[in-house]
């Protein structure tokens, strides 16, 4: 019996914290829904704060050209039926490639992906050049400073002015992120190292942040200015010869000796003659070894109960899988690993509960594609407890993760 259908489910299954918007409510910054400020410790929220360029402005019909790809700019009120009747496109081949329904309202500025290439951007469809966007060119650009700059100090030239061709639009090409079952905005933005509410801008995402599997997203490019040109050089700033400029400073060494170094005399060789005399103590005979040829059980750093008894289809992958995915029958029900409090009860990207309950020594646990949730935020829950149950079908399996804070570690270790 294979798996795939779990694997790809929860490739990169994160946490949501929804219930947190209760105590967030007056902050300025997106909720936590990855809950990495969870556990109380370092978050890397911050961590990705550098300066990103605004998204191409599309030409007319909406559509933003790069070599690899093309994609459309929906406009307010906008259908998939309408998108592909301004670009082209069969409504239903659209609809298709980018998993939306033809007759869904879109949003404002989102982004819908293009299978086959269209008229390219030009002129007559309001763009200001023709073609895609290219790479920027710096040996151009900085070719072309050089060729600004006066070949011969104190004579100035007047050049006519003429008639300049638009300049080419370029840019660097932005991935194409194609949003897998179980990602949020959040997930792919710490993917990607780039902002949620640059991700959001970037591709119209609604104030939820909400995405959708089988849905692209673009993913932000940082700004990229073109090198300035160097100011003329003029003969009284002659480049100064070696060793000219700045003073060298004196070395320690030469205004203050150096310590006179102490050698310590040679310990004298201890006697011996009355060790040799003395005889020495036995030995103690070897203690025997237990259990030779038998594997040991690890010392496991803490005792947790299995949330579900049952055989595990996917092991831990830092990275990749955050956790371990137990399969049994449907409808088991879930047990909390061990005493604690419901720090969060939230929602995956396609609905599907998630259980979050925090334990002592700053130990999370979580109980993800679960259903019929029997607790609440802010219960205690006892060791063994039943605080859900296993969905139906091929989904009936509980992808369980153990966190310190909030990094996720290889749940097995804590299992009996």
């Amino acid at each position: 019996m294979t798996f795939s259908n779990t694997k790809g489910a929860t490739t990169r299954l994160t946490l949501l914290a929804g219930a947190a918007c209760l105590t967030l409510a007056g902050c300025s910054e997106p909720l936590d829904f990855d809950l990495r400020g969870l556990g109380g410790g370092f978050t890397t929220a911050n961590a990705a704060q550098g300066a990103l360029a605004d998204r191409p402005k599309p030409d007319d019909r909406g559509v933003i050209s790069y070599p690899n790809y093309q994609v459309a700019v929906a406009r307010r009120g906008d259908t998939l039926t309408d998108v592909a009747n301004r670009v082209g496109l069969n409504p239903a081949t659209l609809a298709k490639f980018n998993g939306i329904d033809p007759n869904v309202t879109l949003r404002k500025d989102e982004i819908i992906a293009l299978p086959t290439r269209v008229a390219e951007p030009s002129p007559a469809t309001g763009a200001a050049t023709t073609g895609p966007i290219k790479p920027v060119d710096i040996s151009s650009v900085a070719g072309g400073a050089i060729d600004r700059a006066p070949a011969t100090p104190g004579v100035q030239t007047t050049t006519l002015a003429t008639a300049e061709t638009p300049a080419a639009q370029t840019g660097k090409e932005p991935i194409r992120h194609k949003v897998e079952r179980g990602e949020t905005a959040f997930t792919v933005a710490r993917l990607y190292s780039v902002p949620v509410k640059d991700l959001a801008e970037w591709n119209g995402l609604g104030a939820d942040f909400a995405i959708r599997a089988g849905q692209f997203l673009l993913i932000p490019v940082p700004s990229q200015n073109p090198p300035k040109a160097a100011p003329a050089r003029t003969a009284a700033a002659a480049t100064p010869l070696p060793g000219e400029g700045s003073n060298t400073p004196t070395p320690p060494s030469a205004t203050k000796p150096l310590p006179a170094e102490k050698i310590a005399p040679a310990a004298e060789a201890a006697p011996t003659a009355v060790a040799a005399a003395s005889p020495k103590p036995a030995a103690a005979p070897p203690k025997p070894v237990a259990d030779v040829g038998k594997t040991t059980k690890p010392a496991a750093t803490g005792k947790l109960v299995r949330p579900v008894n049952g055989t595990i289809i996917r092991e831990y992958a830092k990275g990749k899988n955050e956790g371990i995915n137990i399969k049994a029958a449907p409808g088991t029900s879930v047990k909390a690993a061990d005493t604690g409090t419901v720090a969060a009860i939230t929602k995956s990207a396609d609905g599907i509960p998630i259980v979050v309950v925090r334990h002592s020594g700053n130990l999370l646990t979580v109980y993800a594609n679960v259903t019929d949730v029997a607790v609440k935020k802010g219960d205690s829950v006892s060791r063994g407890q039943s605080i859900a149950k296993l969905r139906g079908g091929s989904d009936s399996f509980v992808h369980f993760e153990v966190r310190k804070g909030f990094d996720s570690v290889d749940p097995n270790p804590f299992l009996n």
